[in-house]
């Protein structure tokens, strides 16, 4: 077990004694504030943190960070403040503590939600300073390590939460050594017997391939003397997770996997990576189209590695990965090889870098996702390990992961790149935006101004911040379209009472506001745009001096004057009924639907006869003279069969301007057919165009627009 003393004697090795007597300070803040505290095993609880601060120090990690560990649940388990830590050890250390810290303060509607909230709270303290995340990585792996004191469904929970989530943010960050750690531990936890099962079957083969794996590693070595180039050779042994995760993803059996041998050669320097490959290449032949070169392009993590497979004795796969000694350190320590390794001149290391990209990808992310659970679901996407690397039309690499396509490429450029792309160029062949793209494609994004992006983007991206942003747009693009609605539905009643919305004084509207508990207006008009909120009662509040009677009765008088214009355009927030498919020209009438909007249904639809005379569901509306856009509506035709009849019906709705979204044939007996189809037009004098130029098809009996459907459900309030 870890001491003070003898933490204290490893940190010496590269800290100068007033930083670790900073540590020893830490340490005994720590042991007094958690002094009656234990853990679940029976230890003094102080043994934790002890334990956290000494998995940091084997990265090297600065006093900071290990002062952190060593306070890491003071905030969060004794009485002592955020402010006391600040004015014991400053600023820096306080809020990294903070960072790590839970919220226990809020209560949450379920577990996830908490958990989300946590990891939203330590992704922002990450972006001031990305050691909160080192701290916590140490704090898990601690945590796991002494796992067996739980119950088994606690367990389970931290199992899960731990494979879901912490183990690829150490694989986001180049942290190797503790990924493989949590992985192992993780999956011993949360499926033990599969684990034993394995393991059991690793250990019995391992025998059988001891020969075999020391006459690879003997030609190996021969063939790097003979070329005269040093180097570290070694075999990597397959971790229990990752052998049961390939079982899994690839159905591969685990004869299949345990097939292959793996062989790692460490190096002195990058030029002789390449050196290397050529004479493991003439040893052996390589199989096509499995060299993968990450030192040229290194993985999003900053993972550098020479990567080959070679048909070696008796056809046996061998993996060589060629690497050098730094990339090694980097490759097993990630991030943290930033303390571990630093270089004199203090300039950040490539997975330092990258890493800080990350964070500011998450912080993006964080601002606009709706909530908690949104963000970390957003976050969970973009942990995906596997990337694919393409390149802008100037040559710049994009690190994007697999199966991205065109839009998750415009988000990565920019934003408002994502916002207005229209098309775009894959290896400068015009292609739909959904196509996945493949590592070393050219990727060009058209973009056009006054555009936005597509709700159904969402059921194609994959990045994650790809998928942010387009939530974020529709979110906030829905809210104007909501106030602008609201606004003119309350304008409309406001007109029978004589005035307008812009004619009030702002004390009647504060006092309306008031009323209706609302901090601003536009909530109020959100509300009405939404229908969850009546636009007269709003009125009445506005104007209360109104006799009641007066106002009902200019109501019913001026209501068809001030009939609100649809002019086809507004957006997500009024849609048109998919029971009668009203089109410009219908006599129409609109009904406010809760949490909908308006949806505008024809004056003579079955689905509203009911509430039709109600003026809290229903609003007297009718067509804007300058009414745009295409509208959806169904026609019936009744037709002879002949061969052909359908293309020649298509070619004749086609040739009048119209889209067919949807067609279905039903056979009323061997003579005659019923074709129901779906067309998109501007009007009714539109339509009736298309219906003349289908009467004239000779097989065609009987053409008509059917009116209104049943709905499961009527259309209420």
């Amino acid at each position: 077990m870890t001491t003070i003393d003898s933490l204290a004697t490893n940190l010496s090795t590269y800290l100068e004694g007033e930083q670790v007597n900073l540590v020893r300070r830490a340490y005994y803040y720590a042991e007094q504030a958690h002094d009656g505290q234990f853990r679940r095993s029976g230890d003094a609880y102080v043994t934790h943190p002890l334990a956290v601060a000494g998995i940091l120090s084997e990265m090297h990690m600065d006093p900071q960070s290990l002062v952190a560990a060593m306070l890491h649940d003071v905030i969060e388990d004794t009485g002592i403040s955020k402010a006391a830590v600040k004015s014991q050890f400053g600023d820096a250390i306080a809020e990294m503590v903070d960072g790590v810290s839970k919220l226990n303060k809020i209560t949450f509607s379920s577990h996830a939600e908490m958990q989300a909230e946590n990891f939203q709270k330590m992704a922002l303290a990450m972006a001031k300073d990305i050691r909160v995340i080192l701290v916590k990585l140490a704090d898990r792996l601690h945590n796991m390590r002494t796992l067996d004191v739980l119950s088994p469904e606690k367990r389970r929970r931290v199992a899960r939460e731990t494979l879901d989530i912490y183990a690829p943010i150490a694989n986001r960050l180049g942290m190797n050594s503790i990924r493989i750690e949590f992985e192992e531990l993780g999956f011993d936890a949360l499926y033990p017997m599969r684990a034993r099962r394995i393991n059991a079957a690793v250990k019995s083969i391992r025998g059988n391939r001891k020969e075999i794996v020391k006459q690879i590693q003997t030609a190996l070595e021969a063939c790097l003397l003979r070329e005269g180039m040093p180097g570290r050779i070694f075999g990597r042994e397959k971790h229990l997770y990752s052998i049961y995760e390939k079982m899994r993803s690839k159905r591969k059996s685990f004869s299949e996997i345990m097939d292959v041998y793996a062989f790692r050669i460490v190096v002195d320097k990058v030029d002789t990576c390449y050196r290397v490959l050529g004479a493991v290449h003439n040893l052996y032949k390589p199989v096509p189209g499995r060299f993968k070169d990450y030192i040229a392009i290194p993985k999003a993590n900053g993972y550098q590695s020479l990567h080959t497979t070679l048909f070696g004795m008796h056809g046996v796969p061998i993996e060589i990965q060629i690497r050098t000694e730094e990339m090694e350190a980097m490759a097993n320590n990630g991030i943290a090889a930033h303390w571990l390794y630093k270089s004199h001149d203090n300039s950040p290391s490539n997975a330092h870098v990258r890493a800080r990209q990350w964070v500011n990808g998450l912080l993006e992310m964080q601002q606009n996702a709706g909530n908690s659970m949104e963000f970390i679901e957003n976050v969970k996407i973009d942990l995906f390990p596997d990337e694919i690397y393409v390149f802008t039309p100037k040559g710049t690499i994009m690190e994007l992961p697999a199966g991205s396509t065109a839009v998750d490429f415009a988000y990565a450029v920019h934003t408002d790149v994502g916002n207005s792309c229209v098309a775009c160029r894959i290896s400068r062949r015009l292609a739909p935006l959904s196509e996945p793209l493949e590592s070393g494609q050219t990727v060009e994004i058209i973009t056009a101004p006054g555009t936005q992006p597509n709700p159904a983007w969402l059921s194609f991206v994959v990045s994650g911040k790809a998928r942010s942003n387009i939530r974020h747009f529709l979110k906030n693009q829905r809210h104007s379209e909501s106030v602008a609605l609201g606004r003119r539905l309350l304008n409309k009643v406001l007109g029978s009472y004589g005035t307008q919305l812009e004619k009030i004084p702002p004390v009647q509207i504060k006092a309306a506001l008031l009323q209706t508990n609302s901090a601003e207006l536009d909530n109020v008009l959100e509300d009405i745009g939404l229908g969850n909120r009546m636009a007269h009662v709003v009125a009445r509040l506005m104007v209360p001096g109104q006799a009641e009677s007066e106002a009902a009765s200019e109501f019913g008088r001026e209501s068809k004057q001030t009939s609100l214009a649809i002019r086809g355009s507004e957006g997500m927030v009024m849609s048109f009924a998919k029971c009668c498919h009203p089109i410009p020209g219908d006599p129409i009438i609109g009904h406010i639907s809760s949490g909908r909007g308006m949806v505008i249904h024809t004056e003579s639809c079955n689905n509203i006869a009911e509430i039709r005379d109600n003026p809290e569901k229903c609003v007297s509306v009718r067509w804007d003279p300058n009414v745009e856009g295409e509208f959806a509506v169904e026609i019936r035709v009744e037709l002879e069969n002949e061969r052909g009849i359908i293309a020649k019906l298509a070619t004749t709705i086609t040739g009048a301007e119209a889209n067919i979204e949807k067609i279905s044939t039903v056979e009323r007996d061997a003579r005659f057919s019923i074709v129901n189809l779906s067309l998109n037009v501007r009007n009714r004098i539109h339509l009736a165009r298309v219906m003349k130029r289908i009467r004239l098809i000779k097989p065609v009996s009987k053409v008509s627009r059917v009116k209104s459907r049943k709905m499961a459900k009527p259309a209420r309030a």
